[in-house]
C-alpha cells in the first residue's frame, strides 16, 4: 500500500483550536457544544515508520472536530495504535459497535451551560 492508495476521510480539518464551537456541531453525535480536535492517527504514532511511510504528512495532521464527551470515549475505547490502524477514517469510528452504544448515550445529554 503506498501513499496514493490510502483514503483521506471525508471530513479533513487541520488543529486550530483546542476548544472551538461548530456550526456542524460534533463528528460523531453531532451535538451543537463546544468542540476539541481529534487526530485520525493520534500523534503518538507519527514518527513510527510504518505511518510514515504508509500516510503523507496532510494525512496524519488530518481530524475531526469531536464534543469533549465523544473525544474521551475514543480514547477510552481504543489504544492509539488501535484507532491509527483500524479506526483511523470518521465513518469507520461511527461504525464501530462499542462506540454506537456511546453514541446513543452522548445524543441524548443537554448541553452544560
Amino acid at each position: 500500500m503506498s501513499k496514493a492508495d490510502v483514503t483521506i476521510p471525508a471530513i479533513v480539518l487541520q488543529p486550530h483550536a483546542k476548544h472551538t464551537l461548530s456550526e456542524q456541531g460534533c463528528g460523531l453525535c453531532q451535538r451543537q457544544i463546544a468542540l476539541t480536535f481529534h487526530h485520525l492517527i493520534p500523534r503518538k504514532m507519527h514518527r513510527r515508520p510504518y505511518f510514515q511511510k504508509h500516510y503523507s504528512k496532510a494525512q496524519l495532521a488530518a481530524g475531526v472536530m469531536l464534543c469533549q464527551l465523544c473525544h474521551k470515549a475514543v480514547h477510552r475505547c481504543y489504544d492509539e495504535m488501535t484507532l491509527a490502524k483500524q479506526f483511523n477514517t470518521l465513518e469507520l469510528l461511527r461504525a464501530d459497535p462499542q462506540l454506537q452504544r456511546h453514541l446513543i448515550f452522548a445524543q441524548k445529554q443537554r448541553r452544560k451551560r
